[in-house]
């Protein structure tokens, strides 16, 4: 889940690209992220989460 002043979104995404993900938004605090470990069928993919898994 990644939480905006105003909005709130949420996505799936593999447990690397997450945590990758995760540690990005945390240096630059440009919003707050949550991540749970839970399959979820319904929620689409993370954007760009391929990105995230390049070195």
């Amino acid at each position: 889940m990644v939480q905006f002043a105003t909005m709130r979104m949420e996505f799936v995404a593999c447990l690397t690209a997450a945590m990758v993900f995760v540690q990005d938004v945390a240096r630059r605090r440009l919003c707050e992220v949550s991540v749970a470990a839970a399959h979820y069928t319904d929620l689409p993919r993370l954007p760009n989460e391929r990105l995230y898994l390049l070195p």
